[in-house]
């Protein structure tokens, strides 16, 4: 690390500060040498001057995304300590670890040129006072709020193209098992499968998800929920009906045999702007899928339940 020119006595008497941060839990668990690298900054501070005691390694915000601020209390707490001029330098493998938002990066360096905290990174140490690093550490933020922007195309587009081949894995739903092999079956636990078709088979007779939920209370039964993350993960817990829970069994696809992808309809800035165009435009989009359906109207709610059975059997 250079640029120890740039550190002065007033630097050295305020602590030194490694923010140490991985995006996802993910890495944190597998990619563990990132953080070894990350955390070897602190001999570089003892290097540059400052005492043991000094340096403090800031991890608080492992496993947690830099596009936002929020929910990333060490990196908020350490920006205000930057504004009461605590701190004497802030140190991260690169501009990345600190921030990949522009409005959060700049703000710093705001701050850290009023309060003199330097910023160093693994090439070198920059003073935001200066002008030709302040330049640079610009240039620096945008570009990794740029390169943000392209991974998320590229994962973007890798998503939407296996989905359009069908092959995007989802969590199956409760009542299917996933194959080493990648088939999906239906699951050996005749227990599981049978109450998902009893949801089906009582739909078609009640003909109204809170009919249903009241049926279920009053007979006493749970329903099967596969788990998919947490202390349970993979694991199917039987839990008590909630309305929720039946209406997202009786509308997912995956029932019925169909392989879907977007679940959820992004609403136009626009609309959003206008609630009654929104609410209009969705009347005429239900009424137009209706007359595909049925002359008459929609599907009655007998015909999906039983056609979903169908499948799932």
């Amino acid at each position: 690390m250079y640029g120890s020119i740039k550190i002065q006595t007033t630097h050295l008497s305020r602590p030194g500060i490694v923010y140490l941060r991985q995006s996802d839990p993910k890495q944190v668990r597998e990619n563990r040498e990132s953080a070894i690298n990350q955390r070897a900054l602190k001999e570089r501070l003892l290097d540059l001057g400052w005492k043991t005691g000094q340096v403090e390694v800031v991890d608080g915000d492992q496993g947690i995304s830099a596009k936002h601020a929020e929910g990333r209390e060490s990196f908020q707490k350490l920006v205000a300590d930057v504004g009461l001029g605590k701190i004497g330098i802030i140190v991260g493998y690169e501009v990345s670890r600190l921030a990949r938002n522009c409005a959060d990066w700049h703000r710093l360096l705001e701050l850290c040129a009023l309060s003199d905290t330097l910023i160093g990174d693994s090439d070198g140490v920059y003073s935001p006072r200066d002008f030709n690093d302040r330049l640079l550490l610009g240039l620096k933020g945008t570009m990794s709020e740029a390169e943000l922007h392209s991974i998320r195309l590229r994962l973007n587009a890798g998503r939407l193209s296996k989905a359009k081949r069908g092959e995007l894995v989802h969590h199956v739903p409760t009542g299917y098992v996933r194959l080493e092999t990648g088939e999906v079956i239906v699951d050996p636990d005749a227990s599981i499968t049978d109450r998902i078709k009893l949801v089906f088979t009582k739909f078609d007779e009640v003909g109204c998800g809170s009919q249903l939920l009241k049926c279920f209370v009053e007979d006493q039964l749970k329903l099967p929920r596969r788990q998919t993350s947490g202390l349970y993960a993979n694991e199917v817990l039987w839990k008590p009906p909630t309305l929720s829970a039946i209406h997202s069994i009786l509308k997912n696809p995956a029932y019925a045999g169909a392989f879907a992808y977007g679940r959820r309809q992004g609403v136009p800035r626009a609309i959003a702007s206008n609630p009654e165009r929104g609410a209009l435009l969705r009347r005429i989009a239900w009424s137009l899928v209706g007359r595909r359906s049925r002359p008459g109207g929609s599907i009655p709610s007998t015909e999906v339940g039983a056609w979903r059975l169908h499948r799932f059997l």
